[in-house]
């Protein structure tokens, strides 16, 4: 876990440096060439045949990026909802329920919100922008503020925004998805049939996975559905249990030790060694720095530069659509987190994380405010018009900046505070807290 949320931290601060670069080269004398980049034509094909078309049309880089490298980054993200689903914090009802129920807050009010200001016309496909938190942005942000914010806390925060990750999924699968082709539908479920059969059958020959998924994938992509969906299926199929136990390892590993093995010996034993860890937890391990490092700040990079004139934020502060997305990350996720996780824990269904606090509950309910990522992918799908596309991005920037200051200032105010020793991280100091909190926390 202290290594998943120091990739995250890592990775926020590339998400930062990333979206800086975006809006400096967007806005620099050198505008045109940053425009000319990602409209550039990428064609997949052989002869007339054109294999990944957008609407009758070769790809573009943009578009590559979003519908192909992304769907790495989503599969990424099934595999975490996964290894959370199975031993992970999602695994104990009780556990499960305080996220689960701060995200629903978190995505039922800032959608509301969004349509108070923008439920006329196109503006109104919008409502899906500002429901989503960016778990890298946040996580990078709230990293920097060190003890003030408990390994418990950060969990929260994590599990918060995959819990919301989920939301996020099903927006998108069920609301920003049109003109389906039944046929390719069909192929995709086949394909999903097919991986489950091999799972059962404990089938773990992993070139045949990679296959099926591509398969899955352009099947998905042909379909009309978003091909992140395709990515999240394969990774909530993924085996969470190992093959098999340590003491098989230690039989196959014991004659290389002993200098007694031949060629065969030690594939049989890098075999074994390899199926005592699951296989989302290997392909994760290998998997996140890449999405983290490489996808992550490449799509804030394609999708951040927005020319910033006198005339668009003129537009910006009298759009219904800019002031929904700001007002509803903003306002919406502190409101609707904090609100439904205090709420929770009155009521007696949950107890707070080790040592938080009610102002520890709000500034992780602001930053959870940060949304970037996924509301900037949403917004692709939201909104054809590139002028609807650019007023809700300055919307996003805005607020996620906004958020990361807010929720900085709360918890940056609040005691860093005193943990069990088991429920502090590696190197966690210990610390005074700052006021009794909420429940006994004994169920942690």
């Amino acid at each position: 876990m202290m290594r998943f949320l120091g990739i995250e931290a890592a990775g926020g601060i590339l998400l930062i440096v990333a979206t800086a670069v975006a809006l400096i080269w967007a806005n620099s004398p050198w505008s045109a060439s940053y425009h000319d980049l990602w409209n550039a034509e990428i064609r997949f094909g052989i002869g007339d045949l054109v294999v990944l078309e957008h609407h009758g049309h070769p790809l573009d880089l943009g578009q590559f990026v979003n519908d192909v490298l992304m769907v790495l980054f989503f599969f990424v993200v099934g595999l975490e909802i996964k290894r959370e689903l199975v031993t992970g914090e999602l695994r104990r009802f009780r556990a499960a329920l305080l996220p689960a129920l701060a995200a629903l807050g978190g995505m039922v009010v800032p959608a509301l919100i969004y349509l108070a200001f923008a439920s006329d016309g196109d503006a109104s496909a919008g409502w899906g922008i500002p429901m989503a938190t960016d778990i890298a942005f946040a996580v990078g942000v709230v990293s920097l503020l060190g003890s003030r914010v408990s390994t418990p806390l950060k969990v929260f925060l994590l599990t918060l925004a995959i819990v919301d990750d989920i939301g996020a999924i099903l927006v998108i699968a069920l609301f920003y998805t049109s003109n389906l082709e039944p046929g390719w539908l069909a192929l995709g479920g086949l394909a999903i049939a097919v991986v489950v059969a091999m799972a059962r059958a404990r089938v773990r020959y992993s070139p045949l996975y990679a296959v099926l998924g591509i398969v899955l994938w352009y099947s998905v992509f042909r379909s009309g559905v978003h091909t992140t969906i395709a990515g999240v299926i394969m990774g909530l199929l993924a085996p969470a249990t190992p093959l098999l136990g340590a003491d098989h390892a230690s039989e196959a590993v014991g004659p290389v030790i002993a200098g007694e093995g031949d060629v065969v010996t030690v594939r049989a034993a890098k075999f074994h060694l390899s199926e005592t860890v699951p296989v989302t937890e290997r392909l994760e391990n290998l998997l996140h720095p890449i999405t983290g490092f490489i996808i992550l700040p490449i799509f804030a990079l394609a999708n951040a530069g927005i020319v910033i004139s006198g005339d668009s934020l003129t537009a910006a502060i009298s759009s219904g659509i800019s002031i929904g997305v700001a007002v509803g990350l903003v306002f919406g996720k502190l409101v609707g987190v904090s609100v439904f996780t205090l709420a929770a824990v009155k009521l007696g269904l949950c107890s707070l994380p080790a040592g938080a606090t009610t102002r520890h509950v709000v500034g992780v309910s602001a930053m959870a405010g940060i949304g970037f990522t996924v509301s900037l992918f949403i917004t692709g799908l939201a909104f054809d018009s590139p002028g609807l596309q650019d007023e809700a991005k300055i919307g996003i920037l805005v607020a996620s900046a906004v958020a990361a200051l807010l929720g900085s200032a709360i918890l940056y105010g609040a005691k860093p505070t005193v943990l069990p020793a088991a429920a502090q991280g590696p190197g966690e100091p210990p610390a005074t807290t700052e006021a009794e909190p909420l429940s006994d926390n004994r169920d942690h």
